[in-house]
């Protein structure tokens, strides 16, 4: 029985606030997420990096075998055909070249190895061998070497050739510093004719809290706008920083677990990922060594599945191997409980379980995630009871 015009000023009073919330948080992205980043350091970046880090890890799963993982024999039987096929059709989905802490060149070095990686890179489009996405993660924006920084940035992007190159900006500390590099973006874009995506690493506790108390995270989110994929949890810069012991560094620390959540609270709804960082316990040596470290490694990426953390840092190409047998295992097991209930969602079938539209989101999104890296196919998914790409893609909410 209410007057029009009470609906009226309702919708004048809120309109502003519902333009403000879609402009802040527009839901997923169209494009993948990839489910690692490899990082390689500019002086080893070479023409076919990625192919030769995809053997490497071949040879070192041939060589040594897979130990005792936690999974079911009949799983793994499943996983292990397509782990395989993965690591010789598109090992690396992500690239970094790494012109920061993973450079070991001399500093008179700098300008020539980013220039030699630039055109590795390029050689590697031009021949359809490049990763899916490619960039580079130049030195941080403090006084002794950011000029160093942007120079690396120059440099790479006159030779790389990559249409849509992802720009790293390590060590952040302070909103004014994302603010500040924006016109530098706009000036590489302008310069060099691309359009360049935005990821910032939180490595130190003043990214994570303000002096006034306030989440940095969430001002350097929205400060950085649209070109933000994503926040990179860096491990041991910011375990360092809190005073945490060298043997107990780690991603699955308490003190990391809060900052990563925060991480995701920050960039939820926004179309930028929290992404896990490293574990420096490399699969190399012996048979017992490397397993050693395949055990950890699983596991650290089992363990951040499992918490919504979809993509991490790989730093070795033995690491391939179980970051797409986690992986592949995490989705398939995912599977058909998934496909069961979106089907009943979308049928409106009553069941054992009343989801809800958000939860349909993220079933959707566990289908769809599995789809891209390889985990199963389409026949699969439809074999197992769930809708076809487009629906999930709609329920996924992805723009």
């Amino acid at each position: 029985m209410l007057d029009d015009a009470v609906y009226a000023e309702l919708d004048r009073r809120l309109a502003p606030v519902d333009a403000a919330r879609r402009a802040a948080w527009p839901g997923e992205r169209p494009r993948r997420q990839p489910v690692h980043t490899c990082y390689v350091p500019a002086d080893a970046v070479v023409p076919g990096v990625a192919a030769a880090w995809g053997a490497a890890a071949l040879a070192a799963l041939d060589e040594h075998g897979l130990p005792d993982l936690g999974y079911p024999a009949a799983l793994l039987d499943e996983v292990l055909p397509r782990v395989r096929a993965k690591l010789a059709a598109e090992p690396v989905e992500d690239l970094r070249v790494d012109a920061e802490d993973g450079y070991r060149g001399r500093p008179e070095d700098e300008d020539d190895d980013v220039r030699r990686a630039a055109a590795a890179v390029a050689a590697d489009l031009a021949a359809g061998t490049a990763p899916p996405s490619v960039g580079i993660r130049a030195r941080s924006l403090e006084g002794p070497t950011r000029r160093r920084g942007v120079r690396s940035l120059d440099l790479f992007l006159a030779a790389a050739g990559a249409p849509r190159p992802t720009v790293t900006l390590p060590k952040v500390t302070d909103v004014e510093q994302v603010r500040a590099f924006l016109p530098v973006l706009d000036a590489l874009e302008a310069a060099h004719g691309v359009a360049l995506d935005l990821e910032l690493q939180v490595e130190t506790p003043q990214a994570v809290l303000g002096a006034d108390g306030a989440v940095t995270l969430a001002r350097m989110v929205h400060a950085a706008g649209p070109r933000l994929t994503g926040l990179h949890f860096g491990t041991y810069d910011y375990s360092a920083s809190l005073g945490i012991a060298a043997a107990h560094q780690a991603s699955d620390h308490p003190a990391a677990d809060l900052a990563k959540q925060l991480m995701q609270v920050a960039v939820a709804g926004t179309g930028a990922h929290a992404v896990d960082g490293s574990t420096n316990v490399l699969p190399v040596g012996s048979r017992e060594q490397v397993h050693a470290g395949w055990r950890v490694h699983a596991g650290l990426v089992r363990r951040a599945l499992e918490r919504g953390l979809h993509q991490g840092w790989d730093l070795h190409p033995a690491q391939l191997v179980t970051r797409y047998v986690a992986t592949y295992a995490f989705f398939r097991g995912a599977l058909p409980a998934a496909a069961a209930r979106l089907a009943a969602y979308v049928e409106r079938v009553d069941g054992g379980v009343l989801d809800e539209p958000a939860t349909a989101r993220a079933l959707a999104g566990v289908v769809l995630r599995g789809l891209d890296c390889g985990a199963f196919d389409d026949a699969e998914v439809t074999a197992a009871g769930a809708p076809g790409r487009a629906t999930l893609e709609s329920l996924a909410g992805r723009r």
